[in-house]
């Protein structure tokens, strides 16, 4: 099967679907990535604060690397300039690889000066330990920020985003900036599959209701990244590109979305190990 592509700012080339890992331990993870490669997503995401770079490195082992892309993030307790380098040196170690294709601040850290991170970024680029850089989680006030101080271009954002909570605002910024939008928690962390538009377009195509969902993700050009332990069901999220919604349909999706983030909330526990901020 052969994957549509969107082209980051680098000319590399980004699969429209990708192998998502958050919360997969290191028994389900390898069958996971394997079933997605076999089945042809070419694109798999990861984090250090996944806890699973080191099994996925070895379930890539078995690839040639020139034959996927690969995405790893930094924690925000990470993000002053040594210790983004030095986190990106151990995810490359713990992944097996000499490369990144793309790496994402994880989220935003208000106790360290973007520019700091963004300049720590621009140094593992022009060192060649990552092809792409980018963020996740980060407002339309955040980007814009990090773009005025980055060096390099910032090729992705990864989001909450899904029929629920679609964070148009955000989108549109990446949009006038030419900033691939990346879809975490794709499918609401299923939640949104008890919804009924969902349902009766699922049942009006013949399809289930994560095809649905993922469909008209990527017909609204954002890249979604499913996560499942089942490796069944990460064969079939990518049974997208035969078939089209129609303007109509994905318009009745666009419509319900109420604003409701299933991860992505203001308040944040600052003292937790993924932002390590002292009082």
């Amino acid at each position: 099967m052969t994957i549509p592509t969107t082209t980051l700012p680098s000319g590399d080339e980004l699969p429209m679907v990708g192998v998502g890992t958050w919360q997969l331990d290191d028994d389900t993870v390898g069958d996971s990535v394997r079933a997605g490669l076999d089945a042809g997503y070419g694109h798999v995401d990861t984090a250090e604060g996944y806890h699973n770079e080191a099994a996925i490195g070895d379930a890539l082992s078995e690839y040639d690397r020139e034959d996927y892309f690969l995405t790893s993030k930094v924690l925000p307790k990470h993000l002053d300039y040594e210790s983004v380098i030095a986190a990106c040196e151990a995810s490359l170690d713990r992944l097996n690889t000499e490369y990144l294709d793309l790496y994402l601040v994880h989220w935003p850290n208000p106790a360290i000066s973007i520019r700091e991170t963004m300049n720590a970024m621009a140094h593992l680029k022009e060192a060649g330990k990552v092809r792409n850089v980018g963020v996740s989680n980060f407002s339309a006030y955040q980007l814009s920020t990090a773009q005025h101080v980055s060096d390099v271009p910032i090729a992705v954002n990864q989001i909450e985003y899904h029929p629920w909570n679609t964070q148009d605002d955000v989108v549109e910024h990446c949009r006038e900036t030419d900033t691939v939008v990346e879809a975490a928690a794709p499918l609401g962390r299923t939640e949104v599959f008890e919804d009924e538009t969902i349902q009766t377009v699922a049942e009006e195509y013949g399809r289930s209701v994560p095809q649905v969902i993922l469909k008209w993700a990527v017909e609204n050009d954002v890249v979604p990244l499913p996560k499942s332990t089942s490796p069944d069901h990460v064969r079939a999220n990518l049974e997208l590109f035969d078939w089209d919604l129609a303007e109509e349909d994905r318009r009745r999706i666009d419509d319900i979305d109420r604003h409701q983030p299933v991860y992505d909330h203001p308040a944040r526990d600052w003292t937790s190990d993924t932002y390590g901020i002292s009082q």
